[in-house]
């Protein structure tokens, strides 16, 4: 039997207002919480993204939101600016019938747009950690009368280094505040925060919905690494794809990637955390416009993005995480069309897809690349259709006196067309075609059993091991064996923290402060040896100079960290 809104014990002009936005009835997540969060419980929500989470906490807030009051009532806390401008539009809609005055504060937006705005007034601030202290470091934003505090996408944040910030904003918020925690996965990070600041929480844990839909066709491709770029050519050479979002895995590997595909031919731009909110929204409206074909962002800053006509998703850098996949594929095949979702992986990767496999207990098909002839073939039947879409115009007028004056001169028609051919495809598809290497499968290896399941039941199964076996080829040597000069996987680097167990850090510590400040993701990183007075960290080749170049700006706690080659 469904529940209606009426049953929640919500507001009737709340009641209305879903009614009208088209909410007809509210989902589990929803049903589930809104009563408790109304009682003034704690509460945990671990669902997916899409499941109507936002409502399942805006909703209990705006119901115990009181007009007129010269404090902060309600403060939400989300990872990236994207998604707090989402949750305070959707607060603004939610609450059009009682006058809540609600405020997104993040990073990228100048503090003159914002701190007249606290001053003024402000009843619920949506906010990125990173901004709000530096609002509560200037005195801008004071915390001290706030008695709902929600932290959504909790795991997005922890992952990105965050979670010290969240730890100072809660401490400066009243002990006897309601606390919400919104997240699609639980890992042990966000359960300790919950133990630390949350009063006998109420938890509430859907299944997941079905994970992938009928309308995405999805296949994969096994490539060498460095012939990534040049199988991601052959793909657009051969696709017909309106417009791709192509995922990598770093900010950096987006500026490199474009750069890239334009030196080829192919018109693309990065949508990157470095961009201030004007140029965010100028490349997205490019994109939307068809201005832009090709899309290349983390999945950072794609968060937010809510673009229907997206004809192609590929996975230029597979996520280690199944649940990052189903989200990054959904992004296609929506309003009932069909899509396309692409991956090239490597052959150290094949047991990332069989994960990824068995999560959404749907195979992905292994496709061969596309051939230098069928390249050719397709530019030809390009060419062809170009042609045919001319002489159906008819408007070829000077073209014609050309070829009748070459007629006379006595050449064959059909060698002035085809030269006339010639000269259209050396100005169009007249590239070179990258060349791609063959693919060595190295025979997998007998490794250690994984006492709880190498994939199977994730309870014990922590962060630090993850990344373990995403940075490790099966088979590779545990941490905690001996530790030379190299790190023990071909593409690592080994670099040396000047703090360790001696100074009370953590492996969460560590990845934090370099996902954070390197802009970098925790999961890229390798094994990492916490010693008395240091930590030893493998960090891909590839994002080195990028992590030594913030030497200087990492800290752990109060403590300043030195980083360098070890």
């Amino acid at each position: 039997m469904s529940t209606r809104f009426e049953e929640l014990g919500l507001h009737d002009h709340l009641v209305q207002t879903v009614a009208e936005l088209g909410y007809q009835e509210p989902t589990p997540i929803q049903a589930a919480m809104i009563p408790q969060m109304l009682g003034g419980c704690d509460v945990i929500g671990q669902a997916q993204t899409g499941t109507g989470k936002t409502a399942a906490f805006a909703l209990p807030m705006l119901h115990n939101f009181t007009k007129g009051c010269h404090h902060i009532q309600g403060l939400i806390l989300a990872p990236t600016r994207e998604l707090a401008m989402q949750v305070a539009k959707s607060m603004e809609q939610y609450g059009a019938r009682t006058g809540v005055r609600v405020l997104a504060v993040y990073g990228g937006q100048a503090y003159f747009h914002q701190i007249p705005k606290l001053k003024q007034g402000v009843d619920i601030v949506v906010g990125t950690p990173g901004r709000l202290i530096d609002l509560m470091k200037q005195k801008k934003l004071d915390l001290s009368r706030v008695s709902t505090v929600v932290l959504d996408e909790a795991d997005e944040m922890l992952s990105m280094g965050f979670v010290e910030d969240i730890q100072i904003i809660l401490d400066e918020t009243p002990a006897e505040r309601q606390t919400a925690l919104f997240s699609a996965t639980l890992p042990p990070d966000i359960r300790r925060l919950a133990q630390r600041y949350m009063n006998d929480p109420q938890s509430c844990t859907l299944a997941h919905k079905q994970l992938t839909v009928e309308t995405v066709e999805q296949r994969h491709y096994l490539v060498n690494e460095f012939d990534k770029l040049a199988a991601l050519t052959r793909l657009f050479e051969t696709e017909d794809i309106a417009s791709a979002l192509v995922f990598t895995r770093t900010r950096a590997a987006t500026g490199d990637l474009v750069t890239e595909l334009a030196q080829r031919g192919f018109t693309a731009e990065a949508l990157s955390g470095d961009l201030s909110q004007e140029a965010r929204t100028r490349v997205l409206e490019r994109f939307r416009n068809n201005q832009v074909k090709v899309l290349a962002a983390t999945d950072v800053a794609a968060r937010g993005l809510d673009i229907d006509d997206i004809s192609h998703v590929i996975n230029f850098d597979l996520p280690p995480d199944p649940e990052v996949y189903v989200h990054r594929i959904g992004r296609t095949g929506r309003a009932g069309k069909t899509g396309v979702a692409l991956s090239l992986i490597t052959p150290k990767e094949r047991w990332l897809m069989g994960k990824i496999e068995r999560f959404t207990r749907q195979r992905v098909p292994r496709h061969t690349l596309p051939t230098e002839g069928d390249i050719v073939q397709k530019r030809q039947e390009k060419l062809m259709q170009r042609m045919q879409v001319w002489l159906n115009r008819g408007r070829c007028k000077r073209e014609l006196e050309v070829a009748a004056s070459l007629a006379e001169e006595g050449h064959d028609p059909l060698d002035i067309a085809a030269a006339a051919m010639r000269l259209a495809q050396k100005e169009g598809d007249s590239r070179p075609i990258a060349q791609i290497s063959k693919v060595v499968e190295p025979r997998p290896k007998m490794g250690r059993a994984n006492p709880q399941g190498r994939f199977g039941d994730r309870s014990g199964y922590t962060r630090a091991q993850g990344r373990r076996d995403y940075a490790r080829p099966r088979g590779g040597r545990p941490e905690g064996g001996h530790m030379g000069r190299d790190s023990q996987e071909k593409g690592m680097v080994r670099l040396s923290l000047s703090t360790g167990r001696s100074h009370g850090i953590t492996v969460s510590h560590v990845v934090g402060s370099l996902a954070h400040h390197a802009d970098i993701p925790g999961r890229a990183l390798g094994r990492i040896s916490i010693q008395d007075n240091r930590t030893l960290v493998d960090v891909p080749e590839a994002l080195v100079e990028q992590v030594l170049a913030k030497t200087g700006n990492y800290r752990i706690g109060r403590n300043q960290v030195q980083v360098r080659r070890a």
